[in-house]
């Protein structure tokens, strides 16, 4: 993905959503963190490639490498000259290893040795060497020993402490991984609690209504965000502490496991809510200005969702005049116009919503 592609996709996020979360980057918090060195043989990691002992993120998978850069990326081993690290995370319940930096490195080299690139015969190209139009079959018996022998130095880091929690690997991404891409909070939830739970949130995006009150998917994946930011203020919003990416980083580590019939009517939940939207109070509901404002979503997403559950649908028209005073409504206005995260300004208009709707 080049600049300009991340840039105008970032354009089209904040177009399109308004967030004044105004999140620091961190708490400050301390984490116990161990590291340490390995040095792989590439035929080592081809074969952990071929187990699929190495998670590559579902947003990092595009393959962006040209054939010519895996071939100069090839000749550079073949020829023993120093390669760049990969830097990884090990996680404790899977021992499986997700791959924060490297993937067109592995990726490269998983590809020739395989034969195949963009659906034709990989022969290393653009290079002036003996090892031009040569595959990982037709190399020289002592060039691919070499190859195979070859070695990858890999940083590989996990937590020991908090155990379980998953905020400083959140942290280790934003920090480290350098494709090029800096990745959305989303995007990095997405890896490290990858898993049917994450998978859930992407098919709950294709829902017809919410695609109606959000508009075109998001590229970065602010929108399936918003999902999990509604289910977490559903479940644990009276027990929010900034920041909010911690929040939703905890809820989504928290549901990794969630039984899929909990899942189910979690999502439920949030397709009952939407539906009542759309019908009742339109499209353009979250929107006080010209974007959605994820303030306003967030408090009466769920302020609506929990009369559904409480007393059942309220009178259309009483919705109608409720949503809109809430709008005019100055102590909830507080709440969402700016940092949007601070805990006094979610607790302003939590509350504010959910006495609106509840008292219809």
């Amino acid at each position: 993905m080049s600049d300009l592609t991340q840039l105008q996709e970032d354009l089209d996020d904040l177009k399109n959503v308004d967030d004044q979360e105004e999140d620091v980057s961190t708490t400050g918090e301390l984490f116990s963190i161990s590291s340490f060195g390995v040095d792989y043989p590439v035929e080592t990691l081809v074969s952990r490639m071929d187990k699929k002992l190495f998670y590559i993120p579902s947003f990092q998978r595009a393959f962006v490498w040209s054939q010519n850069q895996c071939s100069r990326f090839i000749e550079s081993l073949l020829l023993g000259l120093p390669v760049p690290s990969i830097f990884l995370f090990k996680e404790s319940d899977t021992g499986k290893h997700l791959v924060i930096d490297g993937q067109q490195r592995l990726k490269s080299l998983h590809l020739f040795s395989q034969g195949i690139i963009n659906g034709r015969e990989f022969a290393l190209t653009g290079l002036e060497t003996k090892f031009a139009n040569r595959t990982y079959k037709t190399l020289d018996d002592a060039d691919r020993a070499r190859l195979d022998d070859a070695v990858i130095h890999a940083t590989v880091f996990r937590q020991d402490l908090p155990e379980g929690e998953v905020n400083s690997v959140y942290e280790v991404f934003e920090r480290i991984n350098t494709g090029g891409i800096k990745l959305s909070p989303q995007e990095i939830r997405s890896c490290i609690c990858h898993g049917p739970f994450n998978d859930y949130l992407h098919s709950l995006n294709d829902n017809a209504e919410w695609r109606a009150i959000y508009g075109p998917k998001s590229k970065r994946l602010k929108d399936i965000e918003l999902i999990l930011r509604f289910m977490a203020f559903y479940e644990t919003g009276h027990a929010y502490k900034a920041p909010m990416k911690h929040f939703l980083n905890d809820f989504m580590k928290e549901k990794r496991n969630i039984s899929d019939a909990d899942m189910k009517k979690l999502g439920q939940i949030f397709i009952d809510m939407i539906t009542y939207v759309t019908k009742t109070l339109g499209n353009r509901t979250f929107r006080p200005d010209r974007s959605l404002n994820t303030a306003v979503f967030d408090s009466v997403a769920v302020a609506i969702a929990k009369r559904l559950a409480e007393k059942g649908p309220p009178d259309e028209a009483k919705a109608i005049d409720t949503y809109t005073a809430l709008l005019s409504n100055e102590r909830f206005t507080e709440g969402y116009i700016r940092s949007t995260a601070d805990e006094e300004n979610v607790k302003k208009r939590m509350g504010e919503a959910y006495a609106a709707f509840a008292s219809i």
